[in-house]
């Protein structure tokens, strides 16, 4: 048994981990120049909220036996629901932006919702390991997905986060096909979620103006459009090689967010179109080792843990890169290892645990049981 797992996994990681941390840095520096915001602070907490008990996760999760891990799920589940709905409690939960997704822990705030992402996944993950045969029955197999599912889409949806419901939504019901269910089904969950994405574009106008926008960028490029538009000009401004580390225009005084979910564009001006079709590989890469370690495993329960978590963040990653690109409407995903966030951080980190866990506990001849 490895160390670490999976050394090949644990360096890609490694590298988006430290790569991540000097590109939120350069891009920060935009924020201390239109804000005078402090770096200092910035890093503390994604270094204080993230990256320390991150590693810390990890390492724990890593070296826990995969049965305890297991006996753990519905509580991290149920925890995650709880804590996710304290973000409705007056006082406690923070409103920004027409959304109410924080919850105020004094000197720093947290987004429960980066956590109730990996929970549900690994409550999926102990579900159908158990369900087998019985994912075909549309009372043991659909309706107890739905209830799993259905939980924290309702606490979402109330916040609102619809990004995080799509991320949720489509890893979920990727795993429910790889389980066995009926094509009917996943027909079903298809149904439900143009269903969903018809209501939220009808009752949240900003969404439908993401969507407007996304098919006609230039149409508003003061308003709706100027995020993307501002993207695209910091994206091709770096050209073939870029215009070097630290040396981005855009996050000084145009791109908002700079940190956030355009740390993609400030990423893409600094280092090229190289630098970003290495990024792209990166996290290519990291999914196809995380497939594999899944395909790997000696249970049935590491292979879904370790499929939907590899899910999770990749989809996440390429949302965040594609909106950034103009070639998905823009989400307000993060992009993972990379943008400001310790919660997210640290919950990315806590799922890589669970995959180099499945790693040291994988079999050359899998026998899901």
């Amino acid at each position: 048994m490895r160390l670490s797992g999976d050394r090949v996994f644990a360096l890609i990681v490694a590298i988006l981990v430290v790569g991540g941390a000097a590109i939120f840095l350069s891009a920060a520096l935009g924020l201390l120049a239109r804000e005078g915001a402090s770096i200092g602070r910035l890093a503390l907490t994604q270094l204080a909220l993230g990256l320390i008990p991150g590693v810390i996760a990890l390492l724990v999760i890593r070296f826990t036996p995969q049965q305890l891990l297991q006996r753990a799920v519905i509580p991290f589940y149920i925890f995650a629901l709880l804590l996710t709905s304290l973000v409705f409690i007056p006082g406690l939960g923070v409103h920004a932006g027409g959304a109410t997704r924080w919850i105020d822990v004094g000197p720093f705030t947290i987004q429960p919702a980066e956590f109730l992402k990996p929970a549900v996944i690994l409550m999926l993950a102990w579900f159908l390991a158990r369900a087998k045969e019985k994912i075909k029955d549309f009372k043991t197999g659909l309706i107890p997905f739905g209830v799993i599912i259905g939980l924290p889409v309702i606490l979402l949806a109330l916040q609102p986060n619809n990004s995080t419901i799509l991320v949720i939504g489509a890893t979920a019901m990727t795993l429910y096909f790889i389980a066995g269910a009926r094509l009917r089904d996943i027909g079903l969950i298809i149904m439900a979620g143009i269903v969903f994405i018809a209501v939220a574009l009808t009752l949240r106008p900003y969404a439908l103006e993401r969507v407007k926008t996304f098919i006609s960028p230039e149409s508003d490029g003061l308003g709706s459009g100027y995020q993307i538009q501002q993207s695209l000009i910091a994206i091709g401004s770096g050209g073939m090689i870029g215009r070097g580390f630290g040396q981005s225009a855009q996050k000084y005084n145009y791109l908002p967010e700079p940190v956030g979910d355009s740390v993609f564009a400030v990423y893409g001006e600094e280092f090229g179109f190289i630098g970003t079709v290495l990024l792209v590989l990166l996290f290519t890469a990291f999914a196809t080792r995380g497939f594999t370690i899944a395909a790997q495993s000696a249970s049935a329960f590491g292979t879904y843990a370790a499929t939907g978590l590899t899910l999770l963040i990749t989809i996440s990653a390429f949302m965040n890169i594609g909106a950034m690109l103009g070639i998905v409407p823009l989400t307000g995903l993060p992009l993972p290892f990379v943008s400001h966030g310790g919660t997210a951080l640290l919950a990315a980190l806590a799922s890589v645990g669970v995959i180099l866990n499945v790693a040291a506990n994988r079999s050359k001849k899998k026998t899901l049981a």
